[in-house]
């Protein structure tokens, strides 16, 4: 005979009902924020994209490669805008899809040297600190960059 006072204790019954049902399932645990989120999605991207190409496409110091100041003549910006924003958007985490060209194939025949590299990084970094992306996310940003400098930095010699 059960003793009626093991069912009037109140953990009982909800650890039946657990048992026979099963337990609750676990919160799911969330994924943290991509930078594209932290970025405050693409509004803002393409906010920063467009300053950055409104700084670098009158610079003097990168306009003294010949290569370069022809491609910038000869490409909009509104068309180089687009395309940036698509892939700093897809390569943050976005929901963007970049359609362009490569970087390798982008950039071989301009000739870039480390200089001009390195003059496009100061450019860069100015323009973030402009918008106050945060530290983190600023070199996140920049290490996406730096991963493609193979592709762009003297690229005609090879």
């Amino acid at each position: 005979m059960m003793n009626k006072s093991v069912f009037t204790r109140g953990w009982l019954l909800p650890a039946l009902l657990l048992a026979l049902l099963g337990s609750p399932p676990l919160p799911a645990q969330e994924a943290p924020p991509s930078l594209y989120q932290r970025l405050g999605g693409l509004a803002p991207i393409s906010v920063v994209v467009s300053d950055f190409i409104e700084v670098l496409l009158p610079d003097e110091q990168l306009n003294a490669n010949p290569a370069l100041d022809a491609a910038r003549q000869r490409v909009p910006a509104p068309y180089l805008k687009y395309h940036i924003t698509a892939m700093v958007c897809e390569v943050t985490g976005g929901p963007c899809s970049y359609h362009g060209r490569g970087m390798k194939e982008s950039h071989a025949h301009l000739n870039i040297t480390e200089a001009e590299w390195q003059r496009m990084l100061v450019l860069f970094q100015e323009v973030l600190a402009r918008h106050q992306v945060p530290e983190q996310e600023t070199r996140e940003l920049l290490d996406i960059v730096g991963s493609t400098k193979a592709d762009i930095v003297g690229t005609a010699a090879q």
